[in-house]
């Protein structure tokens, strides 16, 4: 899911996120499943904390993370891999602060690592490493961020499953980590040992204008408005017409007023000009919105959404932030994540409960959701596997919870 650079605010970016995947920071993203794992928790303090105040949100497969006003970030849930960085391994049902990081203007997160984008354009990273996915020329997982090695001016991120990508102010795009289905668009991998340590270019990208990256695809929004995807297609996540995967970017059939974009798990949602959003891929959990269970090869219109402003794609379900600062989401909802109060699929969108209009940003992870909310506040639900709503609970909550310690 992508992330923008922004001074004292975050734009949207998907997804990430950040689906599973969809990490993508608009400056913040989107997206991966992760499957449980078992790793320490810390329980949360009995001490009343002093409230702070949240201005954007990444969530990951099993984690989740906060950019904070003072321009840090604080981040719980696993931290088997230190996706947390905060120097340990200890699972954390509370959020606390990632270590030497500051100046930050967005986040995105992935499947067990997260990136921050920092006011001086450079990018920093932390935690898994196994594919290269932080980008500092080696595969040693990081507990605390470091620094992406040879990238600045960089104005938006996109974190995906094990992969990251970057894009430049001149509308050059970079990617780095695993690239076992060319999801790193320079024209080389395809096999389970393929990944990059440091960014590569992206090939034949006429300059884009916003990213994301989903489990093994990623998708860009060119300057045109068209719409280019690279990596696997197995679902159709390429939105190409076919399900052949391509190691370099291939125009999405049919798309010539995209402004936004979300990738999941294996599906991908663009935001039109007009407010409408297309969706395509896998389906099997009704994350494309058209009412049906269908795989889509090409772009389908989401049922009746319209005056959409911002998109979030988790593993697989999607959400929409209209531009009356309400919020939907559709999909798959075993772990409350559509935040409807039931655990139902929900074939079309439906409104998340429990949150007045004054929605700013919206993330969405493997099986949890989260927005910020203007004052400050931020809430989650879904999943709380390994505690990555932050309420001190590891209960899924089907509604929108406060996060212990944030307003």
């Amino acid at each position: 899911m992508p992330v923008r650079h922004h001074t004292g605010r975050i734009a949207l970016a998907l997804l990430v996120a950040i689906s599973i995947m969809a990490g993508v920071a608009s400056l913040a993203a989107p997206p991966v499943a992760a499957a449980p794992a078992a790793d320490a928790v810390r329980r949360a303090p009995t001490r009343t904390p002093v409230p702070i105040s949240g201005i954007g949100v990444a969530a990951g497969g099993q984690h989740t993370c906060v950019l904070v006003m003072a321009g840090g970030v604080r981040c719980w849930g696993q931290n088997d891999r230190g996706q947390l960085g905060d120097g340990t391994t200890t699972g954390r049902l509370t959020p606390v602060a990632v270590s030497g990081l500051s100046g930050v203007s967005a986040i995105a997160a992935g499947h067990n690592h997260t990136c921050a984008l920092l006011s001086d354009r450079r990018v920093r990273c932390w935690g898994q490493n196994d594919r290269g996915q932080l980008g500092d020329g080696t595969v040693a997982n990081r507990l605390t961020p470091v620094t992406v090695s040879g990238l600045a001016g960089v104005s938006a991120i996109a974190v995906g499953g094990k992969h990251t990508c970057a894009l430049q102010t001149d509308g050059a795009v970079w990617c780095w980590g695993w690239n076992n289905d060319g999801q790193l668009g320079d024209g080389t991998g395809g096999n389970t040992s393929s990944h990059a340590r440091t960014p590569v270019a992206v090939g034949t990208l006429p300059g884009a204008l916003a990213l994301a990256a989903g489990g093994t695809h990623t998708c860009a929004v060119l300057r045109t408005h068209r719409v280019a995807c690279w990596g696997s297609n197995r679902h159709g996540a390429l939105g190409n017409g076919t399900q052949a995967g391509s190691k370099t970017p291939a125009a999405v059939s049919g798309l010539t007023t995209a402004h936004a974009i979300a990738a999941g798990y294996a599906h991908t949602c663009v935001r039109l000009a007009g407010g409408g959003v297309r969706c395509w891929g896998r389906n099997d959990f009704h994350q494309l919105g058209d009412g049906t269970r269908i795989n889509r090869r090409t772009p389908v219109a989401v049922s009746g959404l319209s005056g959409v402003d911002a998109l979030a794609a988790g593993d697989n379900h999607t959400c929409a932030l209209s531009g009356d600062r309400r919020m939907t989401c559709w999909g798959s909802n075993a772990s409350g994540q559509v935040g409807d109060g039931t655990t139902l699929r929900r074939p079309t969108p439906v409104a998340v409960r429990g949150l007045a209009a004054g929605v700013l940003r919206i993330t969405t992870g493997g099986w949890h959701t989260c927005a910020s909310l203007s004052g400050g506040a931020t809430r989650c639900w879904g999943s709380n596997a390994h505690g990555k709503l932050g309420d001190g609970t590891t209960d899924n909550r089907p509604l929108p919870t406060m996060i212990h310690g944030l307003r």
